[in-house]
């Protein structure tokens, strides 16, 4: 797939393109319907298929302050556009200048003149243009002007998370806030990915048998709320099964919110200065503070082997219906 940061990025022989725009973050499973009719469309046309989307944030110079907490970073979302079949990702600066394009004149700029859209494919509430003025139906009234059809995706699913709202980021944002990564991870088709290098700590730790990898996160990350969760450490290209905790270590007055991650039954693991990921399957507790070391040590003994069975039993599930599906 190919990647593109600015107009100035793309190709000048770029020829006829199907184009979807939006910021797409955490690429879920609404989102996931959308991109791959942009693809299949393209395919049918016989050209390819462009994801647009924007960095920073559009809120955050619209109104700045007000980055949400993103899903996954934009490498993470190319990896995951790139496995539904896009063809090459536009990340365009959006800076304050670019905020006041018209909605005709962002057609002009990008969709015309530089990506030749043959098509262009979006979910009915799709809005651009300073102000967010442009619509739908806009776009389509330039299509016929321009030379591009314009079709609209319901990217709207449901399910258990969230009592049945339809899926979305803003959604999935507020199940991670409250340690509900179960859920964010049905609206995501996949468990909720935090990202970043491993630092070093205070080591307590290693020193209580338990060496974890201590992750700072990227900007802006969305992290899941306060607790102890299974899931996997991801590093050096192994899933490595994990019992993950989130907060600000209270048995030992900590004042720092920490990811960190430790790999079950693994040892003698030099993490540090990699970049690393970890994924969250499951809530097993909250954050406590308990009346001794000791105390400390025992919970910790039953978190691992409660992570380690959830896990298991996530993996087996996995392979159950990989092997159904073939």
């Amino acid at each position: 797939m190919q990647r593109w940061r600015g107009l100035e990025d793309i190709p000048q022989d770029w020829g006829r393109s199907v184009v979807t725009i939006g910021s797409y973050d955490g690429v879920h499973r609404g989102h996931q319907l959308i991109i791959r009719h942009a693809v299949e469309r393209a395919r049918k046309l016989g050209v390819p298929a462009v994801v647009v989307t924007f960095d920073p944030h559009p809120s955050e110079v619209v109104r700045p302050g007000s980055h949400p907490p993103l899903l996954a970073p934009h490498h993470r979302r190319a990896e995951l556009m790139a496995g539904l079949g896009v063809d090459a990702l536009l990340i365009l600066p959006f800076t304050a200048e670019f905020s006041k394009l018209s909605p005709a004149d962002f057609i002009v700029k990008v969709l015309v003149d530089k990506l030749h859209a043959k098509a262009v494919v979006e979910g009915p509430n799709f809005r651009f243009g300073h102000k967010a003025a442009g619509n739908v139906e806009f776009l389509a009234e330039q299509g016929k002007t321009y030379d591009f059809d314009v079709e609209v995706v319901d990217l709207f699913v449901t399910g258990d998370a969230g009592g049945g709202q339809p899926f979305s980021s803003t959604l999935t944002r507020g199940l991670v806030a409250e340690g509900e990564v179960a859920g964010a991870a049905e609206i995501l088709g996949r468990p909720h990915r935090v990202e970043g290098v491993v630092v070093r700590g205070a080591q307590r730790g290693r020193e209580l048998g338990y060496p974890t990898a201590n992750v700072e996160t990227l900007p802006h990350t969305a992290i899941p709320a306060d607790g102890v969760y299974a899931g996997w450490l991801h590093a050096q290209g192994e899933a490595m099964p994990a019992a993950i905790s989130v907060g600000t270590n209270p048995q030992f007055d900590g004042t720092e919110r920490t990811v960190e991650a430790y790999a079950i039954d693994r040892v003698g693991l030099d993490l540090y200065g990699l970049h690393v990921a970890v994924d969250f399957l499951a809530y097993v507790r909250g954050q406590a503070k308990f009346e001794s070391v000791e105390g400390l040590l025992e919970q910790m003994a039953v978190d691992v082997k409660k992570c380690r069975e959830l896990v298991a039993e996530a993996e087996a599930e996995a392979e159950t219906e990989a092997g159904s599906s073939n």
